[in-house]
């Protein structure tokens, strides 16, 4: 893969996918349907999936596409791959908080090397340049041209003193009962995935999730925040979060700065 063509089209992508999805979201009020699943979707998933995915098809015609929306590409089974959730926090996007994301990945051999993560109620912008290493951009968010770029790194966490992120919506009792086992200076809630892009750029030092995700949900997440020297692991054992598992599910997980002295 041509990392230095890959990432301006994603880029690009996931800005186009925000504007659709906040046409949505300042409009009047739309219609919430439930997936097989009983997750919820909504006319703003369906349309920036669509324009995502017809992108990325047209630039990358032969690397495989997995998309939250499209339950065939779910059939595919591949080591390299691209995959995408046009828009993940939807039960954050239908209270209107805010804090839902644009989200979409490059695989290679289990491990999401390239991704952008794109907040555009929040107009935060993440990505990894084409070298691998993290940004957040400001300014503008111009579609044809990046803007002023900071690089983005983790924390140098205090164990007596960590400040952790956990899910706004699937906050649990055992997710509760792991965040109790650390010296907490400051817990927030955040939703999607911006939970990553938090530790990613030091504002957090751990996020644990002790819950059902995707590979769609946190592969884009992931490879901001290991672009910015973080980790992602499983939470049995601490090995690496791999990606390309049969049926996309993930198991418990872990991100964090290292440093971070984790429990079991």
């Amino acid at each position: 893969m041509d990392f230095a063509q890959l990432v301006p089209v994603m880029r690009r992508l996931a800005l186009e996918a925000g504007d659709r999805i906040m046409e949505v979201y300042n409009g009047p009020d739309f219609e919430v349907k439930a997936k097989g699943d009983a997750s919820p979707v909504t006319e703003a998933d369906e349309a920036a999936d669509a324009l995502i995915s017809a992108g990325l098809r047209a630039a990358f015609p032969s690397v495989p596409l997995i998309t939250e929306e499209q339950a065939d590409s779910h059939a595919l089974q591949a080591q390299t791959f691209l995959i995408v959730d046009p828009l993940d926090g939807t039960k954050e996007f239908v209270q209107r908080r805010g804090d839902f994301t644009v989200n979409i990945a490059y695989v290679e051999a289990g491990v999401p090397l390239r991704g952008v993560v794109y907040a555009p109620a929040q107009g935060r912008l993440f990505y990894t340049l084409a070298d691998g290493r993290s940004v957040e951009e400001h300014g503008p968010l111009a579609k044809d041209q990046a803007g002023p770029c900071r690089m983005i790194s983790v924390s140098r966490p205090d164990n007596a003193a960590l400040r952790v992120v956990a899910s706004k919506s699937h906050r649990d009792a055992a997710t509760d009962a792991y965040i109790g086992k650390y010296a907490v200076a400051d817990m927030k809630s955040a939703g999607s995935s911006l939970k990553f892009c938090l530790v990613a750029t030091g504002e957090a030092d751990l996020y644990p999730r002790l819950g059902r995700t995707m590979e769609w949900d946190t592969a884009a997440g992931d490879a901001v925040l290991r672009g910015a020297g973080g980790q992602v692991v499983r939470f049995d054992g601490h090995a690496s979060l791999g990606y390309g598992k049969p049926g996309w599910d993930n198991p418990f997980f872990i991100a964090y700065a290292p440093g971070v002295e984790l429990k079991p």
